[in-house]
C-alpha cells in the first residue's frame, strides 16, 4: 500500500482496476465505490488504484482561495489506503492537465497503471473540455483493451452524498449530519502551538491547534469531540473562534482535553468535532465563563460516552 505523488512516478507491472476523482473527505459515497473496486480487483488478482488530484480542480478553474478542503492529500490517501487500496496516486492539477486531450490521458493510464478496468460515475468526464465522457472512454476501452464500469454513488434520504454538501454542513456547524455522511467525525490535525495561554489562568489549559490553511474549519462555537495524540484518545471540548471574553483577534481552534495534564507543544494533535454544543459568547466575568465551561464539559462528556456506547453495541 503506497501513496505516490505524480502519475509519472509509478509504473505498475500488474494490471490494475482504477477509479479517478478528487475524493475530498472520502465520504460514505466514496467508501461504497472504493470497497466494491477493491473487492473486485483483489478477486481478479489485480491492483486497486485510486487516481486523485491536488489542487482541487475547482480551486484552479474557479481561482478559489481560503479554506476549501475536507482533507489534505496525505489525510485523503491514508483514508483510501485504509479501505484496502493498493496505490493512491495524487497527480498535480494545473494548466497542463487542464488542457490534456482525453485520448492522451487514457494512454498515460495504460502506460503507467497498466489499466484493465476503469470505474467511474455516470456523469464522469476527463480531458480537455470534458471531452472524455463515458461513451468516449468505452470506445477507447474497445480499442485499447480495458473495461469501463459505471457505478452509482451512495445516497441517503434521497440525496446523493457529496463533498460540497459536507463542506456546507461543516461550515454551518452541523457536525452530526457531517458524521452521518462521512461515517466518522470531521477532524482537523496540526501542530500544538503557543497561544495566549489564557485558558490555563482559569484552570482550563487548551491546546492551540495550527490547522493547515487550506482545511475547512467548523462554524465558530464550542464542540464536543475526541483528541488523538498518537495512539492515545481523550475527550475534548474545542472552541472555534475568537474567544470574545478575552477579546482575542483572529480565529483559533483550541481544545481542552479532559483528564489531561501534559506539555504537548510541538506535537501533532488530531481533533474531531462530534457535536455542536453552543455558540461563542462573551461573559460578564470569569466566574460566569468558568461555570459555563464546566457545563460544556458535563454535556460533552455525556454525549461522547453515549456515542461510544452506540458504536460498541
Amino acid at each position: 500500500m503506497s501513496h505516490i505523488y505524480n502519475l509519472e512516478n509509478i509504473h505498475l507491472l500488474r494490471p490494475s482496476v482504477v477509479t479517478i476523482g478528487v475524493f475530498d473527505g472520502v465520504h460514505r459515497g466514496h467508501q461504497y465505490l472504493i470497497s466494491q473496486l477493491v473487492e473486485q480487483a483483489h478477486q481478479e488478482d489485480k491492483l486497486a488504484v485510486v487516481l486523485t488530484f491536488y489542487p482541487h480542480p475547482d480551486v484552479v478553474m474557479k481561482n478559489l482561495s481560503g479554506r476549501y478542503y475536507l482533507t489534505t492529500p496525505d489525510e485523503r490517501a491514508e483514508l483510501l489506503l485504509e479501505l484496502g487500496v493498493d496505490y493512491v496516486v495524487t497527480h498535480p492539477f494545473n494548466d497542463k492537465i487542464r488542457h490534456i486531450r482525453a485520448v492522451d490521458f487514457v494512454d498515460q493510464l495504460k502506460d503507467y497503471l497498466k489499466l484493465s478496468q476503469l470505474w467511474v460515475g455516470v456523469d464522469f468526464a476527463l480531458g480537455y473540455q470534458r471531452e472524455g465522457n463515458v461513451a468516449f472512454l468505452q470506445e477507447q476501452g474497445k480499442q485499447k483493451g480495458f473495461i469501463v464500469k459505471t457505478v452509482d454513488l451512495l445516497g441517503t434520504d434521497h440525496i446523493t452524498i457529496s463533498s460540497t454538501l459536507i463542506r456546507d454542513a461543516v461550515q454551518q456547524g452541523d457536525m452530526e449530519q457531517v458524521r452521518q455522511w462521512l461515517g466518522r467525525g470531521y477532524a482537523v490535525a496540526g501542530e500544538v502551538v503557543h497561544g495566549k495561554k489564557l485558558g490555563r489562568t482559569i484552570g482550563f489549559p487548551t491546546a492551540n491547534v495550527d490547522v493547515p490553511a487550506e482545511k475547512i474549519i467548523p462554524a465558530n462555537g464550542v464542540y464536543a469531540g475526541w483528541a488523538y495524540l498518537g495512539q492515545e484518545r481523550f475527550m475534548a471540548m474545542t472552541n472555534v473562534g475568537i474567544s470574545p471574553t478575552f477579546e482575542y483577534k483572529g480565529v483559533t481552534v483550541e481544545s481542552y482535553l479532559l483528564d489531561f495534564d501534559r506539555d504537548i507543544y510541538g506535537e501533532t494533535l488530531k481533533v474531531t468535532f462530534e457535536k455542536y454544543l453552543r455558540p461563542e459568547a462573551k461573559f460578564d466575568n470569569l466566574d460566569a465563563l468558568i461555570a459555563q465551561i464546566h457545563r460544556d464539559c458535563e454535556e460533552g462528556q455525556a454525549y461522547l460516552e453515549a456515542l461510544d456506547r452506540r458504536a460498541n453495541s
